[in-house]
């Protein structure tokens, strides 16, 4: 089952701070089918380009057969190792728009490696499309002797984004699209950390996951004066396809407006609406067995936020299980929701190169209402840091039939340590260990912020705990924490007597679901905090 993102240790550590459908598609596709056909490109010629176009060629691939493009990646790129295709670097002085006092530059990257699709880049000026053609010379190819032997038509395997976030007088990279649909953001005074994707499909799934890919780019080229950058997208795989538009806006939170139609190609068992994907090794909540490591954490994300349309926040702090684990929550108009990284103490990490105190959360906010569905969590085991084992997405209930739009539309916000969602109180670390009864589980929960700051250190808070069936509530304890600000809640749970059997298949027995909150009378003061656990 390939359901995580290889992460080369190198790129880890060196890696720079890296709708609506209108009549139009319809009746565009019921007068003339082939004017939608994917055959035809764009060209050079196009004019009064728009969402509308991506939108009508996302369903002319819909009525169409799949066609890949890997066969357009020459064996000799894709059989190198990473540091020969480390070693082909695009030549800054080719970016696009370099020398045009644009806000905004573009640089690319080499097919190659795992990056075994070409896509096609349009650049659209005042309407007009042009195709960005691929040439050996933007690259450098270092120690590599095969340029000579690329074809021209190749195309790129993605793109990366410089805009002066950071200084005025430097342009950073802040966004990049490469491979499937994964792109990778960031704010201002952060490092790359968590992937979003365009789309996912079947994940976690026993059939195995489908990757969906962006096939095509149209940029618009901005204006002296603005602050902002509009990519569309068009999305195909053998289920889906799909049209996607991106509004960047880089900052001290850089965010994404999204605009998103899509058309099954044929009946899927399950999407993932704004995928989000990141790395979980180890934390102050779990360590796997075997590692012997000097750091204390080593996490890109440390929980799933949600913000459910009842008004409740709730917090699943992440965990590297012993087996693949699937969490799912009913989320009816979902207001919210993200992957974290809640923690942003140098002294929780002890790295130097990676920067994980500085990697950044990642927030949807649905754009109307997304009607019934759920928000599913799959944390998958991993032996280390160098993959990508956490996604988290949103589910709908029901899925149209094939060739019948769906649109979803949301922002994404990509921030740093200064913003935070939930307006109560939240929590800040999640610790367990052996209790003090034989068999018993112990967990400690730190709650920080809100209305618990100004508490008296004797004032009546109280937690409301809920256990599963599979274990039982010992006892519970609540206390002011000098040392953070907050409040310690910690309490005791016992699994249930098992028998011999159920002992010997441990691993096959269910987890156990916690969920706790602080409040003083009928005042909640806290998020909701989620976890489960095996006994």
């Amino acid at each position: 089952m390939r359901l995580f993102r290889f992460r080369s240790r190198k790129a880890v550590r060196s890696c720079p701070p890296f709708l609506r459908v209108t009549l139009f598609a319809l009746l565009l596709l019921a007068i003339h089918p082939s004017s939608v056909s994917p055959a035809k490109p764009l060209g050079d010629q196009e004019v009064g380009f728009s969402f509308e176009s991506v939108v009508a060629r996302a369903l002319g691939l819909a009525v169409a057969p799949y066609e890949d493009s890997k066969g357009q990646v020459p064996d000799f790129l894709l059989n190198m190792d990473y540091d020969a295709w480390r070693d082909i670097r695009f030549r800054p002085q080719k970016s696009l728009w370099r020398g045009e006092a644009l806000p905004f530059e573009l640089q690319f990257f080499h097919p190659g490696l795992y990056y075994d699709r070409s896509v096609s880049v349009n650049v659209v000026d005042q309407g007009r499309v042009g195709r960005l053609g691929f040439d050996t010379d933007m690259f450098d190819y270092g120690r590599n002797e095969f340029a000579n032997d690329i074809p021209a038509s190749m195309g790129f395997a993605g793109f990366r984004v410089h805009f002066p976030v950071n200084r005025a007088d430097y342009k950073d990279e802040f966004l990049v699209f490469l491979g499937a649909s994964y792109l990778r953001a960031v704010p201002k005074g952060q490092y790359y950390g968590l992937s979003a994707r365009g789309l996912a499909v079947d994940t976690a799934s026993p059939k195995g996951e489908e990757f969906p890919w962006f096939r095509e780019f149209w940029i618009v080229k901005p204006k002296p004066q603005d602050t902002e950058l509009t990519i569309y997208a068009l999305l195909d795989s053998p289920s889906v396809t799909g049209a996607y538009r991106y509004v960047a806006k880089p900052g001290v939170s850089t965010e994404m407006e999204v605009s998103s139609v899509l058309f099954l190609r044929k009946p899927v068992e399950k999407l993932g609406i704004a995928p989000l994907t990141s790395m979980y090794f180890f934390g102050e909540n779990s360590r796997p067995e075997g590692v012997d490591d000097f750091r204390p954490e080593v996490h890109d994300s440390d929980g799933l936020q949600i913000q459910f349309s009842s008004g409740e926040w709730l917090f699943r702090p992440l965990k590297n299980p012993k087996n693949l684990a699937i969490s799912a929550f009913e989320a009816e108009s979902v207001r919210g929701f993200g992957l974290l990284q809640r923690d942003r103490d140098f002294g929780s990490f002890q790295d130097l190169e990676a920067h994980y105190h500085q990697r950044p959360n990642l927030w949807i906010e649905p754009r109307g209402d997304w009607g019934s569905g759920r928000l599913e969590l799959v944390e998958i085991p991993t032996p280390n840091e160098m993959n990508d084992n956490i996604v988290a997405y949103w589910s709908p209930a029901r899925m149209p039939k094939p060739g019948v739009p769906m649109s979803f539309d949301y922002v994404m916000r990509w921030q740093g340590e200064a913003e935070s969602h939930a307006p109560a109180g939240h929590a800040i670390s999640t610790r367990a260990g052996q209790g003090s009864r034989t068999g018993s589980r112990l967990f400690v929960v730190d709650f920080k912020g809100g209305a618990l700051e100004s508490l008296a250190a004797d004032a009546p808070v109280m937690a409301v705990i809920s256990v599963d069936e599979g274990a039982k509530l010992l006892e519970q304890q609540v206390m002011r924490n000098q040392a953070t600000g907050g409040w310690r809640l910690s309490f005791l749970v016992l699994p249930d007597a098992s028998s011999a059997l159920d002992k010997m298949l441990a691993e096959r027995r269910s987890p156990v679901e916690l969920r706790a909150f602080l409040q003083q009378g009928s005042d909640v003061l806290t998020e909701t905090w989620s976890y489960s656990f095996k006994p």
